[in-house]
């Protein structure tokens, strides 16, 4: 796969079919190759777009990277990067989960490398959010504090970031571990709920200046960790939003995660279905 350097990190992608840009970014710290993101980037080539998945810093093949106010600023940062170095801004940035909210910081913080945004699957509530900040950085914080970095390289959640580009096993030796450890929990804070703040390190107010297109596809009723409240906020905010219903019925978002999980299909596999409401929706982007 192609790597490129940006802010200083390597960061590997792929770009699949010709047209109008797309970005699509998965959630949790999940790859590019986690089934259901290049299935859906594929059927949105179908439909004539040029797509660029990739791997965030700290997700795949790519560097880690631990700097930053936040993980997901720092990632929104490296996206606006690589869309510029790509020559494939404007693009419409699309992402669920803590993809969703890559995307959305990336969009206001960088308005120039956003033609639209589609988001889905959109972590928040009080319980949502203050369990992203324990399960990102609890364990390393923990593992830091208790035997240093040697401890934290242990740790199953890094794993695939170290088997896949063993480079980053020195990234995270040389890291301090005091600076190590105070650099994720000021990354927890930005997962502490406020209520002028519905996505972390985006303020409402902030969200409402967003003049662009917005696709918002509405949350489950039965998600405690990507409520429908979040979503129904959200399309609300946003200033040029639609919100629409997902094709799958208002329960059902957890029973096809579980479902596809226990079929070894992977948490996202079910994505490639929001590929025509996508198409249908999408907003002129520039041709490259």
């Amino acid at each position: 796969m192609p790597t490129a350097e940006i802010n200083g990190l390597s960061v590997e992608y792929d770009v699949i079919g010709a047209g109008p840009p797309w970005l699509i970014t998965p959630g949790g710290r999940f790859s590019k190759d986690v089934p259901g993101v290049r299935e859906l980037a594929q059927e949105l080539a179908a439909g004539g777009k040029q797509v660029l998945i990739w791997d965030r810093p700290n997700t795949g093949a790519s560097q880690v990277c631990f700097s930053g106010t936040s993980e997901s600023e720092m990632q929104a940062d490296v996206l606006a990067g690589l869309l510029r170095r790509l020559d494939m801004a404007p693009a419409v940035i699309a992402g669920g989960s803590g993809g969703s909210r890559v995307s959305l910081l990336a969009a206001a913080r960088h308005p120039d490398v956003a033609a639209g945004v589609a988001v889905w699957w959109i972590s928040g509530g009080p319980f949502g959010l203050i369990s992203l900040g324990v399960h990102y950085c609890g364990d390393s914080i923990v593992a830091a504090w208790r035997g240093g970095m040697d401890a934290v390289v242990e740790l199953p959640a890094w794993a695939e970031v170290l088997e896949r580009n063993p480079a980053n096993r020195q990234e995270f030796l040389k890291q301090d571990r005091g600076q190590f450890i105070a650099t994720l929990e000021n990354w927890m804070l930005a997962y502490c709920p406020r209520p002028d703040e519905l996505v972390p390190g985006l303020p409402d107010a902030s969200a409402r200046g967003l003049r662009l297109p917005a696709l918002v596809f509405r949350s489950g009723a039965s998600d405690p960790h990507h409520t429908r409240a979040t979503s129904e906020r959200l399309a609300a905010l946003l200033a040029d939003a639609r919100r629409v219903e997902p094709p799958w019925p208002d329960t059902e978002w957890n029973e096809r995660v579980e479902a596809a999980q226990s079929g070894g299909e992977g948490l996202f596999a079910h994505w490639p279905l929001l590929a025509p409401q996508l198409l249908e929706w999408c907003p002129l982007t520039k041709q490259t």
